[in-house]
């Protein structure tokens, strides 16, 4: 008799065993389309994992389009080592769909995909030695930006790389390679002169007191302004790869326009993209502050506006202050932002700019792009350039539609 009690405590066991084992994955359909009537490649898919609720941890997934697998991340945003998001890429021909199944699994994997991004951030010691951080906060009464290496994080795709000032100013700056692939590990945004031999790129654009391509500001009526005064600057990056990378830059208590904003500025760049989507998050509903963004005016550049938000320049100048060791570098610059945001189009010292608001809202985005005259594989003409920053925006305005089927 105990036997047989034993024995069928242990099929209950077991089927619990069984059961629990079932229920730590979830695998669901998801549809994505392209209503647009141009092919996309690349296109980014995110899967908010809260809209999925999967009732448990989920520590890796798998993204199979028919019998082929997409790589995949799964990203931990607001820093409570539960991931938030699942990203991937897609090609989508023109107006066509493709449905994926998505795999949610509570076992850890340590499957790896070919990189298509790259970041870092590193401070310097007093070896001269660059330590790897994720996220350095400081007192907005202190800086750090020569104990920076390159200045605050710096992040990059096969095509372009850019970098985010660690100061007041919090330029937005940029790096212009000839040929595909990556650098940053090695050349750490500042390339040695064996290096350029080899066909390194390197900074392209002088950005001074300017937004530099895209960095938010402040906007007092006349010009734009730095993100001052402020009780905290924090920056960090928060997803390493290897289908995107996102770094983040937040302030606390920044006096402006009679209100004390805790903000942070996301920026998130895709593998195979040459642009970057930029998000702006306010702990509170905004009232009636004004922002600005938009592109540097280069010395002697020409420039390009749809008056609907997309702003872009064109220009030749020297990228560094070293007018003799380095030459002229010659870019094109380009700011989306969408016209729900758009306050009106003006002007500075130092910029092309659109100003931003979003009255009773605690978000709006905008999006930046550029090339260097240094690609092998981009634009050499303003106009070509100018026509590639409209065809930009209107495929920004056309993403997936993506369904998830539960």
């Amino acid at each position: 008799m105990k036997k047989n009690i034993f024995t069928v405590l242990l099929l209950l066991c077991g089927l619990s065993v069984t059961a629990e084992a079932q229920e730590t994955q979830k695998s669901f359909k998801v549809e994505v389309s392209n209503t647009w009537n141009k092919a996309k490649a690349d296109e980014p898919v995110v899967i908010k994992l809260s809209e999925i609720n999967p009732q448990f941890r989920v520590r890796s997934a798998v993204v199979m389009n028919g019998s082929e697998e997409i790589p995949s991340q799964l990203d931990d945003l607001n820093g409570d080592l539960r991931p938030d998001e699942l990203a991937f890429v897609i090609d989508l021909p023109a107006k066509s769909k493709k449905t994926v199944t998505v795999t949610l699994s509570s076992a850890k994997s340590d499957k790896t995909y070919p990189a298509r991004v790259y970041a870092e951030m590193l401070v310097s010691d007093k070896r001269g030695k660059h330590v790897p951080v994720h996220s350095v906060t400081i007192p907005g009464t202190s800086n750090i930006y020569n104990q920076m290496h390159h200045h605050g994080p710096a992040f990059e795709s096969e095509l372009v790389a850019y970098r985010l000032y660690f100061d007041k100013k919090q330029t937005v700056d940029i790096y212009g390679k000839f040929n595909k692939g990556f650098e940053i590990k090695e050349s750490q945004f500042y390339p040695t002169d064996e290096q350029l031999a080899r066909g390194f790129g390197d900074d392209v654009l002088l950005v001074g007191g300017s937004c530099g391509l895209g960095a938010l500001k402040g906007w007092d009526g006349k010009k734009s302004t730095h993100i001052e005064p402020v009780s905290t600057l924090t920056e960090r990056i928060i997803a390493y790869g290897p289908v995107r990378t996102i770094a983040e830059i937040e302030v606390t208590d920044w006096q402006y326009q009679g209100s004390e904003l805790r903000m942070t500025n996301r920026y998130t760049l895709y593998g195979g993209h040459r642009d970057v989507f930029v998000e702006t998050f306010f702990e509170e509903p905004l009232k009636d502050e004004i922002f600005c963004t938009g592109v540097i005016d280069i010395k002697g550049s020409v420039s390009y506006s749809d008056h609907k938000g997309l702003i872009g320049c064109w220009g030749t100048d020297w990228p560094v202050n070293d007018t003799v060791k380095y030459a002229k570098e010659t870019v094109g610059l380009g700011t989306y932002i969408p016209q729900k945001y758009v306050k009106a189009e003006v002007k500075d010292k130092a910029n092309y700019l659109y100003t931003i608001g979003a009255k009773g809202s605690k978000y709006f985005t905008h999006n930046i792009t550029f090339t260097s005259m240094k690609e092998t594989f981009g634009y050499k003409t303003p106009e070509a350039w100018f026509a590639y920053i409209r065809e930009w925006k209107e495929e920004l305005e056309h993403p997936a539609v993506v369904k998830v089927m539960k």
